[in-house]
């Protein structure tokens, strides 16, 4: 088949021991990102089979229906940024595996790592010393402090594993299901989402991003954190009202963010209003982009691919697609 891999922006997938089980198809990496629909729908022209790179490219049904030979989407993970509906019309497979049990230890290991960062002033004591000035603030201790946990899934137990390791008391909300599993489980609950933000020292989102978590933390909830608090995001921005973020930290509660994810992203030319921001620690939405994480996950990608080819797609989230006539996959090289 014919297959395309769009926003590998360091040319990484080509590298890794997984890349062997696209060996029997024609391949072609970009490793710039676009988003006009004219310069996507000719790159993509002939192409059979599309890979994703997590969210970083839009399918919307004004592009789909402009690639005719399109049979199949491949990801991992969860898909506000493809039109599902539109795929089942137009005839196109969306395989997307959920790693249902497996959280993303990269992701949780990058949360601890700007907790620390932004905790301990890291980022700018760095840069601090670089520039010729020797210990310019003090940071913050961790140990009996409160971490808070927004969120009781795979990454977020993970991460509150990490601050229990560190002396922290860790409290944990979330829709009630779940805050009745992390009763369950011994972690702590508070009475109210209230008495969460004002509560903890750090907070730490760890929820997906669909319509019921959508501007989930409000102004008010981060106007309840204290002026020494922390507030992290690796999940998705949009789990944080519009424009709430910046507002907060500029009327000083909580006093500190650290996120790894934007409301428009790639951001370049640094022209988010949070790195404007002295007590915020940005990084570019690398949770799980390491190598190891990344083997993983294209691995499953990968075996999506070549299950289609064989005729017997897997992990589809649109089976309704499957009893529509498929144009039989090409064997060309």
């Amino acid at each position: 088949m014919r297959v395309a891999i769009l926003d590998d922006y360091f040319d990484t997938l080509r590298q890794l021991p997984c890349f062997e089980k696209l060996q029997p198809h024609d391949v072609t990496v970009f490793t710039d990102h676009v988003e006009d629909d004219d310069a996507l729908a000719e790159r993509l022209a002939g192409v059979e089979a599309l890979v994703l790179i997590r969210e970083r490219t839009q399918l919307r049904r004004s592009l789909l229906e402009r690639l005719p030979t399109l049979r199949l989407v491949s990801q991992r993970s969860v898909f506000p940024h493809i039109d599902v509906d539109a795929c089942t019309e137009l005839g196109i497979v969306v395989s997307s595996d959920m790693h249902p049990g497996t959280p993303s230890y990269a992701t949780a290991e990058l949360t601890w790592g700007l907790v620390l960062s932004a905790m301990r002033q890291i980022p700018q004591e760095a840069a601090a010393l670089k520039a010729g000035r020797w210990q310019t603030g003090v940071g913050r201790t961790l140990r009996g402090k409160v971490l808070g946990i927004y969120g009781f899934g795979r990454i977020g137990t993970v991460v509150g594993g990490y601050g229990r390791a560190f002396g922290m008391d860790v409290l944990v909300w979330a829709r009630e299901a779940s805050r009745a599993r992390a009763r369950a489980a011994g972690w702590a609950v508070p009475g109210s989402k209230e008495d969460f933000f004002s509560a903890c020292d750090v907070i730490s989102l760890h929820m997906r991003l669909v319509d019921a978590t959508r501007g989930i933390v409000t102004a008010e909830d981060l106007s309840r954190m204290q002026p020494t608090a922390l507030l992290v995001n690796t999940s998705r921005a949009g789990l944080i009202a519009p424009g709430a973020l910046h507002a907060a930290l500029l009327a000083g509660r909580p006093g500190m963010a650290a996120v790894d994810v934007f409301e428009h992203e790639p951001v370049t030319g640094a022209s988010d209003p949070l790195l404007e921001l002295p007590n915020v620690v940005c990084t570019p939405h690398i949770g799980y982009v390491t190598h190891e994480e990344w083997d993983l996950q294209f691995s499953d990608v990968f075996d999506q691919v070549n299950a289609y080819a064989q005729g017997a797609p897997i992990n589809v989230v649109n089976p309704a697609v499957l009893a529509r006539d498929q144009r039989a996959p090409s064997q060309e090289r």
